[in-house]
């Protein structure tokens, strides 16, 4: 395998068995060309261009696929040129390609070739079916900005008329990243990752009323165009879980399945949020994403089998957090609110955690998009010493200009006492975040933004 000056587009040197009968070769061997470091692609159609003459010329085309080239019989000059949005645009390779030669040319990189030999046969697979509605984007072949050395001049090769006609470089319109979709963007979390991403025209966000992930959704998108789905949505309602326990299991379960499916099928990256309540919160450490599932109540039940549900998609990002707060009602506001209308409350205190800030997870979930970082579960919370709700709370007291004395402490217990329909919570909610600052992001401190949020407020 060899890399090439155009991001992610790989050439490989095949095995070309041949006696006095003629040749084999293993054209596309799945296994071994991943386990060589070619994507896993997902080819769905095999296309194959015969060509009579030598100097047949076809021309620079990309389109929002990828694509394994190869030769069967004869010999090409293939040239490809970046046409997608970024640094790269416009970059070029060229090279030789018979039947001992492949090259994987990756979405929205203009390719193009030159026969150089009577009765050539150039193949190709292709991870997508041809659609009318798909982007498209085209290279004059005699771009001057490009300056392709074609082995045999234009003005003496077979080209069609359309591949006379394509724009120069300047006038070409790039080819954009796969889109993102963010699901569950009216809720907290969904407005932070629309902060988040604002500057991705290609991130498109949908709510409940846009998207139905209780319907079939094999058919909701063109999913073929999206790289990453993020599934902010979710049902929250802790205490209303253990009743409307249909409601939990469709939101948190049911639906996760349902998008592992679409990103097992189309090579979707899958970004789902979960929970700490995926544990009992009964350990003494933090917990890491290789613990048991240990689920006390129906929310947490329901969350957990999310989880399984998001592992089934071979690219999956499972981010566990706790204790989130984000533009909208949450414990930090309810507390300013008390302080400020003279209001001295009970707060528990012995169940412990981090503060995670929906700008946060926001900002982790980008960060593990964009570095490509191992698929898998992780932790994602504020990082810092942990605290309890009464801390917590005393801090907000005091951070408000108020006396944080003015907070009482009072056991899990003794608060909810004679209340029903009250789901249990993790005593224990601190989450072990060393994987996720080995992939390179390093949480905020959860009480540093306490303070933050409090003076932005």
């Amino acid at each position: 395998m060899h890399e090439t000056p155009i991001a992610g587009m790989l050439l490989f040197d095949l095995d070309v068995h041949g006696d006095n009968r003629g040749w084999f070769k293993e054209n596309w061997q799945r296994e071994k060309m991943a386990a060589l470091g070619l994507p896993d692609f997902g080819p769905v159609q095999n296309n194959i261009s015969f060509n009579g003459s030598a100097g047949t010329t076809r021309g620079i085309h990309a389109e929002p696929w990828d694509k394994w080239v190869s030769v069967a019989t004869g010999r090409i000059f293939g040239a490809w040129v970046d046409l997608r949005a970024g640094d790269g645009f416009g970059r070029v390779f060229t090279a030789e390609i018979d039947p001992s030669t492949a090259i994987f040319v990756p979405r929205g990189v203009g390719n193009a070739f030159q026969v150089l030999e009577d009765a050539t046969a150039y193949t190709y697979l292709v991870n997508d079916h041809w659609s009318p509605d798909a982007s498209y984007s085209f290279l004059n072949l005699a771009d001057e900005t490009v300056a392709i050395d074609w082995p045999i001049a234009l003005e003496d090769a077979e080209l069609s008329q359309k591949d006379r006609q394509h724009p120069r470089l300047a006038d070409v319109t790039p080819i954009a990243p796969k889109k993102v979709l963010v699901l569950g963007a009216s809720g907290q979390l969904g407005r932070a990752l629309r902060d988040e991403f604002a500057d991705m025209p290609w991130a498109e966000y949908a709510t409940r009323a846009d998207l139905d992930l209780t319907a079939d959704l094999a058919s909701a998108r063109r999913w073929r165009d999206y790289g990453a789905i993020v599934n902010a949505a979710a049902y929250t309602a802790v205490d209303a879980a253990e009743t409307d326990r249909a409601a939990a299991w469709a939101a948190n379960a049911t639906a996760v399945g349902s998008l592992a499916r679409v990103a097992a099928a189309n090579g979707i990256t899958l970004v789902h949020v979960s929970s700490d309540y995926v544990f009992d919160g009964s350990a003494t450490a933090p917990y890491r994403e290789t613990d048991a599932f240990s689920p006390v109540g129906v929310y947490g039940q329901s969350k957990a089998a999310g989880d399984v549900a998001a592992a089934t998609a071979p690219r999956h990002y499972i981010l566990r957090t706790s204790w989130v707060i984000g533009d909208g009602g949450n414990f930090v506001r309810t507390m300013a609110s008390l302080a400020g209308r003279r209001v001295d409350p009970q707060v528990v205190d012995d169940q412990v955690g981090r503060l995670t800030f929906t700008s946060e997870i926001a900002r982790g979930v980008r960060h593990l998009l964009d570095m490509g970082a191992p698929f898998g579960t992780y932790n994602l919370t504020g990082s810092g010493q942990p605290r309890s709700w009464f801390e917590i709370a005393r801090r907000v007291f005091e951070l408000t200009g108020h006396s944080p004395e003015r907070v009482s402490p009072v056991s899990t217990a003794d608060y909810f006492a004679g209340k029903e329909g009250i789901a249990p919570r993790p005593a224990n909610s601190v989450l072990d975040l060393s994987k996720l600052e080995a992939a390179g992001f390093s949480p905020a401190d959860h009480e540093a933004s306490l303070e933050e949020y409090l003076r932005a407020e």
